[in-house]
């Protein structure tokens, strides 16, 4: 663009705690650690930080998002979202409360007069969501990398190059925590009988119907706060 430095930041959003919703993050540890790029592209790992976001999303000309997004298609799907869709996307069918504080980042930006000028958001459908400590599926993490070409490719044609790196940068150099990386996260793991993925067996056992609560709710009330005789002086 006329040779324009524009200001963009590649973010991945989603937690890494529950399996393919850590798609966005992940990918931008793994760009980060095969390409580099020049000093006005800003790489981050924007978690579930939601409304936190806004600042750097302020500062943003170009902005690329990465995300696990539920599209409603086959498991590790992938669908590229532009412009003002990129919302509506989010939102339609929210896996995540992250989706919910982004969206709002994208408003408020909006409405502060400071969007940025294009958006890309490259999402992966997951494959499983529901397990408590677990990485990414394999055909959620094959995705990685066409994901990346998509953004890498978009990128280009607005005038924003990465180099690849002549060998990937080691673990102690990623962007996120060094417990967090995706090889120390997956060989750390707790077998499944030592950390249950599902909810554990010795707690859910057989005819076991969830913590009751008191048979009569006014009474444990009262009684929390003092008895039926408390008095209230305003």
């Amino acid at each position: 663009m006329n040779g324009q430095k524009l200001n963009s930041l590649i973010l991945g959003i989603g937690n890494l705690l529950w399996a393919d919703e850590g798609f966005g993050v992940r990918a931008v540890e793994h760009l980060h650690r095969h390409w580099s790029f020049p000093d006005h592209v800003r790489l981050m790992d924007g978690g579930t930080q939601g409304i936190y976001l806004v600042q750097d999303i302020r500062e943003a000309d170009l902005l690329v998002v990465f995300d696990a997004v539920d599209y409603g298609l086959p498991p590790a799907t992938m669908k590229v979202v532009e412009g003002e869709e990129v919302p509506s996307f989010l939102g339609a069918k929210k896996i995540s409360l992250h989706q919910t504080g982004f969206q709002e980042v994208l408003a408020m930006a909006e409405m502060m007069g400071e969007p940025p000028s294009e958006i890309l958001l490259v999402g992966v459908q997951p494959e499983e969501l529901e397990d408590f400590g677990g990485s990414l599926r394999e055909s959620v993490k094959a995705q990685m990398e066409p994901a990346i070409e998509v953004a890498l490719q978009w990128l280009a044609a607005r005038g924003v190059h990465a180099t690849r790196r002549p060998a990937p940068l080691s673990p102690e150099q990623g962007i996120g925590s060094l417990e967090m990386l995706m090889e120390h996260y997956e060989a750390a793991r707790p077998d499944a009988d030592q950390a249950p993925r599902h909810g554990d067996a010795r707690v859910l056992a057989d005819g076991w119907a969830g913590p009751a609560g008191p048979e009569d709710h006014e009474a444990e009330i009262q009684s929390i706060l003092g008895g039926p005789n408390l008095k209230v002086s305003l």
